[in-house]
């Protein structure tokens, strides 16, 4: 009964705030009204009979709205209590009481800590109430504190002798696995030292805030949150006993009621202050309730497992850490010799010479000591893509995959969003280029790897090829075999666009844009090469020894350690259009007094742009780059679709992932998880600053 009421309240607020919003957009009129109406009941009755026909979309509705309605009252009811201290501080404490008790009792409960969770927290309950009652209306502070260290011992008492020795128990093919276990297994003397140092440091802070307070309560404030933590954090737990259980909660216990009545019943000033102040805390207590919920205790917790053993049971130090740095299939330096004989090194190199040389020389010659333009910036970023990916393919493992999708998917992403901006800027169809290059951006990850996962598809050599790459790989090894119109097509077209870049070199050179000229001089070799390739034999196609010839796939996705880019192409296709309208953005932000002073004491396009435009739109750059190596460092989705870390395309997400969730080792799988967060770390510190500075 409660479901279908709450799915035609859902309806009905829909048609009327669909009817409210027409109505209400345009001049009032007959017309405007109907349609209104019109539209408002369509919309209810689609919404009707979404949530009564499809199960899970009731299901949705159902909660969406529970969680609205709970939010809306919660917060009513705060403000109405905190309109009570004034003149109700009595009925104040009270309700202050029960509800503490109740939200303790309640998570205990949530998370099957205790058995008989609803007669405890009845009983709890009850409890906070009749102590929050009395610490409002007795005066005497000795009774005050004999009540508040009873009310407090009570509810921990009330709590430990319920609580399970262990909470869930799955039943696995090697055994019986035990998760979340409550007791503590205390060592008194280890309690002792650390009620003692938190006594130590409550007492210093008291010194050091001028001793405006009397001494006790932080001493006392001191010594509960040390008991604390030696009773609860630093034991093991799941294997004590629930007299070590009473220790623990009833310590804790008393120490917090022994603080609430050492507090005197506050004058008539105070309770006035107390509504006040209590606005603030309405408003973000529940923001940060939830940030410390999904992030601050995961992220603790997370910290807490990674130094104990796969069940978080026992302590193990550091040991989960080293596992993941002497893992050869986590962090693996064997191949690291193989850098410098690598080919695709050599050709790096020499990329990465040839343009800091011509950037150097040209630089010189305008009055700078380096100026890199298209040409030679080109050249330079070339060569240091293929350096970087020598490195990069010798050095495997989770770790370095990880770094290898940081570099590449960064710094193409960012390359190509920025070239395109330039390029689309002001030009005739700029809104529709942008806008079909943006478009994937619209797609979830999962959705582009399966998108890919087709694209890249290799077939049966026997079967024709439905994967587009491999379609065309296919394709270009029967042209290359043919020797028909087409292959002579082809071979022409190759040739006379790379003519055409040379002329454009030539004349490039003669004009003084040497930089131009070497970019266009660097960009035919590729179209010479295949020219020659195709007359040589190029494609998807293999001479087997009795001189047949067939088609020949390419394992996109399976051959290591390449097969690690083709993965980073799909994200570098989701990320181009977010960068490209994060430049654009900030490139027509540029002061066009700017621009047309450089062109006018002489500057040409590339050195505007190098000279003036780049310059002003450094933050937008830096900020684009964190955001994207924040963003890479988790990435999971893309690699989960498409190999699931198989071939050599692991990373930590994925791995982390694998370990925790899959072979149930939470100790390794959160020491991964502070790894990554760790990674993230500086980058987001970066960012931050970068910020701080140019708001100040």
């Amino acid at each position: 009964m409660l479901g279908v009421v709450i799915n035609i309240l859902m309806g009905a607020v829909i048609a009327v705030a669909a009817a409210l919003w027409i109505d209400r957009a345009g001049p009032a009129s007959k017309t405007r009204r109907a349609v209104a109406l019109v539209v408002g009941i369509a919309l209810g009755a689609l919404s009707l009979w979404g949530v009564f026909a499809v199960e899970k979309l009731e299901t949705t509705a159902r909660g969406v709205v529970v969680s609205i309605l709970a939010s809306a009252l919660i917060f009513i009811a705060a403000n109405k209590l905190f309109d009570l201290p004034p003149d109700r501080w009595s009925v104040f404490t009270t309700l202050v009481g029960a509800g503490g008790a109740f939200v303790i009792f309640a998570l205990l409960w949530g998370n099957r800590a205790i058995d008989d969770p609803v007669l405890r927290t009845v009983v709890g309950t009850l409890v906070g109430a009749v102590a929050g009652y009395l610490l409002g209306t007795v005066q005497e502070r000795w009774a005050r504190l004999a009540i508040g260290i009873g009310a407090g011992g009570a509810l921990g008492a009330l709590a430990a002798s319920g609580m399970r020795k262990v909470v869930l128990v799955f039943e696995l093919e090697r055994g019986t696995f035990e998760l979340w276990p409550v007791l503590p297994l205390i060592d008194y003397g280890a309690v002792a030292i650390a009620t003692l140092v938190g006594a130590a440091i409550g007492i210093l802070l008291w010194q050091l805030r001028g001793r405006r307070t009397p001494p006790a309560r932080p001493l006392i404030l001191g010594a509960t949150l040390g008991f604390f933590v030696g009773g609860w954090l630093l034991p093991s737990l799941g294997s004590g006993t629930k007299t070590d259980a009473l220790v623990a909660a009833m310590g804790v216990g008393v120490g917090v009621g022994a603080l609430l009545g050492l507090k005197p019943i506050p004058d008539a000033a105070h309770r006035g202050r107390i509504e006040g102040s209590s606005r603030a805390y309405i408003f973000l207590i529940p923001a940060l309730g939830f940030i410390a919920a999904t992030l601050i205790i995961p992220t603790l917790r997370t910290l807490f497992l990674s130094f104990h053993d796969p069940r978080g049971q026992e302590f193990v130090g550091f040991v989960n850490y080293r596992d993941i740095f002497s893992s050869p299939n986590i962090f693996n330096l064997e191949g690291w010799a193989g850098i410098f004989g690598s080919k695709l090194f050599v050709v790096g190199a020499v990329l990465l010479l040839i343009g800091v040389v011509v950037s150097i020389v040209v630089g010189r010659r305008s009055g700078y000591s380096i100026s890199f333009s298209p040409g030679s910036g080109g050249v330079t970023a070339v060569g240091v893509v293929l350096v970087a990916f020598a490195i990069f393919a010798a050095l495997r493992g989770t770790v370095f995959n990880n770094l290898w999708w940081v570099f590449t998917v960064t710094v193409l992403s960012a390359s190509a969003g920025l070239a395109i901006a330039v390029l689309a800027d002001r030009a005739r169809w700029e809104s529709v280029a942008k806008s079909l290059i943006f478009m994937p951006m619209a797609i979830s990850f999962v959705g582009a790897g399966v998108i890919w996962r087709f694209m890249y598809l290799a077939r049966d050599v026997s079967k024709p090829q439905t994967g587009v790459l491999n379609t065309v790989w296919v394709g270009i090894g029967e042209l290359s075999l043919s020797r028909g119109p087409g292959f002579f097509l082809a071979v022409i077209v190759s040739l006379g666009l790379a003519a055409l870049l040379a002329i454009l070199a030539f004349r490039a050179w003669k004009a003084g844009e040497r930089t131009v000229g070497l970019g266009a001089a660097v960009t035919s070799l590729p179209l010479i090469w295949f020219a020659y390739a195709l007359w040589r034999g190029v494609g998807g196609f293999e001479v087997r020894e009795n001189g047949d010839i067939v088609a020949s796939t390419i394992q996109f996705v399976q051959k290591a350690p390449y097969n690690n880019v083709w993965l980073m192409l799909v994200l570098i296709w989701i990320q181009t259009g977010f960068t490209m309208v994060i430049f654009s953005a900030a490139i027509k932000a540029v002061p066009s007094d700017l621009l047309e002073a450089a062109r006018v004491d002489g500057a040409s396009e590339s050195q505007t742009f190098w000279r003036v435009i780049i310059p002003q739109i450094y933050p937008t750059i830096g900020v684009v780059v964190t955001t994207l190596i924040v963003l890479v460092m988790k990435v999971f989705d893309i690699v989960k679709v498409m190999t699931n870390g198989n071939f050599g395309t692991q990373v930590i997400a994925n791995e982390m992932w694998q370990r925790a969730f899959t072979e149930l080792n939470f100790g390794l799988g959160s020491a991964l998880a502070v790894v990554l967060f760790i990674a993230v770390l500086p980058i987001l510190f970066i960012n931050i600053r970068r910020m701080q500075r140019a708001a100040a």
